[in-house]
């Protein structure tokens, strides 16, 4: 199937491809929210995703703009699915988070500490693994995760790496977007964003039956 074929294909789908897609999404946060729940002792819960198929360029737009400055968890995916899986958080959500692990004050915006920027890439690295476990679980398909990559900076540069590394094969996206909520008054919004190689696009959407 040529490239081109494959994303007409992929623009094509209907609302029970997007449920089936969207239940991926629910099942990660899901997972995500309780793992989160337990490391920060705190009670999480989860709004019911928002499920796209994006041109990488507007993927910017969505986490507010290509000059926003966030937090980027990047992995390389191998074995039955090749290409590139992010999840990226707003600065202050993710600084919020790191302030509850670490009992400071939620409203301090301070630059992160070694220690807190550690404890931010294992934080990235359970939300993005929950959400890979849930794709692997309903495709049955194998997924091998690389060793996380963190960045932090303008949601425009980051977006950039697998714009580069995957353009000359498509310029789709899947994009499920979550809202982790803390209290009433605190949330966290989170951007999961998987990007397949074509030929694993292809495996993805038949091992869902599509």
């Amino acid at each position: 199937m040529s490239s081109q074929n494959q994303y007409e294909g992929l623009n094509e789908l209907d609302n029970m491809h997007y449920d089936i897609l969207r239940e991926v999404g629910n099942i990660g946060a899901g997972n995500a929210t309780t793992a989160l729940s337990q490391l920060i002792n705190t009670k999480i819960d989860m709004t019911v995703p928002k499920v796209e198929l994006l041109d990488f360029t507007a993927l910017a737009d969505v986490v507010g703009s290509a000059e926003k400055i966030v937090v980027g968890i990047l992995l390389n995916l191998s074995g039955d699915v090749d290409g590139m899986m992010m999840f990226m958080m707003e600065f202050s959500s993710a600084k919020n988070i790191v302030n509850q692990l670490m009992g400071k004050a939620e409203k301090d915006l301070a630059a992160f500490t070694e220690l807190e920027l550690s404890a931010l890439k294992e934080i990235g690295n359970i939300i993005a693994g929950a959400y890979l476990s849930a794709l692997s679980s309903l495709t049955n398909l194998n997924i091998v995760e690389s060793v996380p990559y963190m960045s932090i900076d303008m949601a425009g540069a980051i977006l950039s790496v697998p714009a580069i590394a995957f353009g000359e094969l498509g310029d789709k996206a899947l994009l499920i977007e979550s809202e982790f909520n803390q209290t009433e008054e605190e949330s966290v919004n989170g951007f999961f964003i998987l990007i397949p190689t074509e030929k694993s696009y292809e495996t993805i959407l038949s091992s869902l039956g599509m």
